[in-house]
């Protein structure tokens, strides 16, 4: 029996005009996440994606999980495919679900006629096949209001489906068809969800870390590197830059008040991460930060960062709690590999007691005092373009 994926599209099914390009970019984006799985045919028609393998040795299983790990998809499912004839119609149905109707107490059927020159009406195919799959499982009945296994049939233009219930899709839009943009990646809970909610808007996305050895450490490093690995799976493959931020931190430490100190080192990485993502052609840049969640990120604190760059801030995560956030990392499993005991730049020199309510003013004061920062924050995002990594072929951190 010939199984293929059927995925379906949500949001994008309500674009007008534009909706023929939104369509080719999703279906580009999974010819190249299967490519390495086995030759597979991806085609569209009436709001669903078609993943088809074309020979025995592709891997079914690997396609799934990527198909279901894709942008711009509201569900997915396995479904067996057959003729368009409702005795093919029927021993399909046997044939692919008879193992979960034999575990089931209750069942229902639906039925889509989607082709209209299929002679049988949907509920007659539903009732048809309904009474075909109780001779088969006398143990049955059929509970139209909660069963345990639903029998889907949809009879299409390219033949007749048939699967159980479908499965969520990753959501959202496909990536790439809302711009280009760079996340401040350090390594924490919050930035891997920020990337990935923005990625989920249709963003491409670049990654900057920032790296103050030796008060930061080479694992620090690495485990950012396992973090871009992970998103890999919904974000595609990503470059990482990697800043030297040690001299211009220690610079701001050595010449600026304490209490200032946090906000201080935001704008001077933001304006970092503004110059490399114009050299690389992104226009926003994307953090993991939440409202009052430290001191840095009280709304003036926010507000005094703002002012550092000229680029758009996103911060999806920005009325989120951490509960929230930390649901959400779980999910899409960078979690574990946040919580590793490896410290970025961000922790480090942190003041006891950090101003929580910062004047601009204060703020530019400060700055000018400290004339040789600015070309410090020049020399460490032109070091960061030279040592960039392409995060999608490294192995997990686990096994670096």
């Amino acid at each position: 029996m010939k199984e293929i994926i059927l995925a379906f599209q949500g949001e994008m099914a309500l674009k007008g005009l534009n909706r023929a390009t939104f369509e080719s970019t999703l279906m580009k984006t999974l010819r190249r996440r299967l490519e390495h799985l086995g030759e597979f045919k991806v085609y569209k028609a009436q709001s669903t994606m078609y993943v088809e393998p074309l020979d025995e040795f592709a891997d079914m299983d690997g396609a799934y999980d990527k198909v279901c790990k894709t942008f711009g998809l509201a569900s997915v499912c396995r479904a067996a495919v057959s003729e368009k004839s409702f005795e093919a119609i029927c021993n399909a149905a046997e044939e692919y679900l008879g193992s979960a109707l034999r575990a089931s107490r209750t069942f229902k059927v639906e039925a889509r006629r989607a082709d209209k020159t299929f002679p049988m009406k949907s509920p007659e195919i539903a009732r048809e096949l309904g009474a075909f799959l109780l001779s088969k499982h006398p143990h049955l009945r059929v509970d139209v209001k909660n069963p345990q296994i639903i029998v889907y049939v949809e009879v299409r233009d390219f033949g007749a489906y048939i699967h159980g219930p479908k499965e969520p899709g990753a959501g959202g839009l496909p990536v790439s068809t809302s711009g280009r943009a760079i996340t401040m990646l350090s390594g924490g809970i919050d930035s891997p969800v920020a990337a990935w909610m923005m990625a989920k808007r249709g963003l491409s996305l670049h990654h900057i870390h920032f790296a103050s050895p030796p008060y930061t450490s080479e694992r620090a490093k690495l485990k950012v590197q396992s973090l871009g690995q992970l998103l890999c799976d919904y974000t595609g493959n990503t470059n990482l830059y990697v800043v030297p931020y040690t001299e211009p931190q220690v610079y701001i430490r050595d010449n600026a008040p304490d209490v200032l100190f946090t906000v201080l080192m935001r704008r001077s990485m933001l304006r970092i991460t503004k110059m490399v993502a114009d050299r690389i052609g992104c226009d926003g840049i994307v953090t993991g930060e939440s409202l009052a969640q430290v001191a840095s990120q009280t709304l003036k604190a926010l507000a005094c960062t703002d002012q550092a760059q000229s680029l758009p801030i996103l911060r999806p995560l920005l009325g989120m709690d951490k509960t929230e956030i930390v649901d959400i990392a779980r999910r899409i499993g960078t979690f574990e590999t946040s919580i590793m005991p490896y410290e970025d730049c961000c922790t480090i020199f942190t003041p006891p007691h950090p101003k929580t309510r910062p004047t601009l003013e204060e703020i530019l004061a400060a700055e000018e005092k400290m004339t040789g920062l600015a070309e410090l924050e020049a020399k460490a995002a032109e070091e960061a373009e030279k040592i960039h990594l392409r995060v999608g072929d490294i192995p997990p951190l686990a096994a670096i």
